[in-house]
C-alpha cells in the first residue's frame, strides 16, 4: 500500500444532538443518509453497540461506474469502537476488496456539538488509502452530511 491520509468535514444541522446521534445508529436511517448521489445503500448487518459489527454496500446507479468491491459496488464492514450518547461515534472500517491499495482499515469519528439550537457534525476520516481520491472522499462525505441534514431536519 502506498499511503494513507486524513480528512475533516463538518456540517451544521437544525436538529438536536440526540436526533443526529439516533440517525447515526439507526440502520434504516443510515441506508438513507450515508450514501452519495448516484448510489443506493443496503445495510447487511448493523449491531449498534461498542464492539458491534456492521456491513454496508453502496451500489452505483450507473452501470459504467467501477466499484471498489465489485463491478458496481463498494462494500465496507467494520465495528463500532466507541459510542458516547449524543456526542460521538467512532467506527473502524475497511472496504471489502482484493486490491491491497484499497484495503486499509480506516477510522471514522463523528463528533456532535450543540451550538445555538443546532448541532455541528464533525466527521474525521483517518487512514483513508491513497487509492481513494481525496476529492472523491470529500464529495461523498459532503453528500452524506447533506443527506443527514435533510433527514434529521425533516425535509
Amino acid at each position: 500500500m502506498r499511503g494513507v491520509y486524513s480528512t475533516t468535514t463538518s456540517r451544521s444541522v437544525r436538529a438536536s444532538p440526540r436526533a443526529v446521534y439516533d440517525a447515526l445508529l439507526d440502520p434504516q436511517a443510515v441506508s438513507r443518509w450515508r450514501v452519495p448521489e448516484g448510489m443506493s445503500a443496503h445495510v447487511h448487518e448493523f449491531d449498534a453497540r461498542e464492539g458491534g459489527r456492521f456491513r454496508v454496500s453502496l451500489t452505483y446507479a450507473s452501470g459504467s461506474a467501477q466499484g471498489k468491491s465489485g463491478e458496481h459496488t463498494d462494500t465496507y464492514s467494520g465495528r463500532f469502537v466507541r459510542l458516547v450518547p449524543d456526542e460521538q461515534v467512532v467506527e473502524e472500517l475497511a472496504f471489502e476488496t482484493d486490491d491491497p491499495e484499497l484495503g486499509a482499515t480506516m477510522t471514522m469519528t463523528t463528533t456532535l456539538r450543540a451550538h445555538d439550537g443546532r448541532t455541528e457534525v464533525v466527521l474525521v476520516h483517518d487512514g483513508v488509502p491513497d487509492a481513494v481520491a481525496p476529492a472523491d472522499n470529500e464529495t461523498g462525505t459532503r453528500m452524506a452530511l447533506d443527506n443527514l441534514a435533510r433527514l434529521v431536519e425533516g425535509r
